[in-house]
C-alpha cells in the first residue's frame, strides 16, 4: 500500500467514526417531535517522508551516520478526529429551537482562572509602594 492509499485509508476511517450519527445516533422521532443532535466535528491530518540524503552529493554528506546503511527511508501519515456536543435540534410542526448543552466544565475552569488570575493581580498591586 503506498503513501496516498494509506492517507486515503485514514481519511475514510476518521470520516465514518467522526460524524454527528456515529457519536450521537440517528435523529429521534417522539410525539410530533424530531430531535437531531447537533455537534462540531474536526479534523487534523499530518504526514512526512524522507530519505537517507543518498540524492546529495559524498562531498556534503561525508560522515553522515546514514552513510553506512545503503537506501534509508522513513515516512508516516496520520490524523485525528475530535467530537463536541453542542446541543440538539427540538422541530414540532409549530417551531424549530436549538437547545444548547451547558457545559459546566468550561464556566468552572473560566471561573476559576478568573479568580486566580484577580487574586495575584491584586497581591501584586497591594506591594507597591506608594
Amino acid at each position: 500500500m503506498n503513501a496516498a492509499e494509506r492517507f486515503l485509508s485514514i481519511v475514510e476511517r476518521l470520516t465514518e467514526r467522526g460524524s454527528v450519527r456515529s457519536v450521537f445516533g440517528e435523529p429521534i422521532l417522539s410525539e410530533g417531535r424530531t430531535t437531531v443532535p447537533v455537534a462540531k466535528v474536526a479534523y487534523g491530518f499530518g504526514g512526512g517522508f524522507g530519505t537517507d540524503g543518498r540524492d546529495r552529493p559524498a562531498d556534503e554528506r561525508a560522515g553522515d551516520a546514514a552513510d553506512e546503511i545503503a537506501g534509508d527511508e522513513g515516512g508516516g501519515v496520520g490524523g485525528g478526529v475530535s467530537v463536541t456536543p453542542l446541543g440538539v435540534l427540538e422541530i414540532t410542526e409549530d417551531r424549530i429551537r436549538f437547545v444548547r448543552f451547558d457545559d459546566r466544565r468550561r464556566t468552572i475552569a473560566a471561573a476559576t482562572v478568573g479568580a486566580v488570575v484577580g487574586f495575584l493581580a491584586a497581591r501584586r498591586f497591594d506591594r507597591r509602594p506608594d
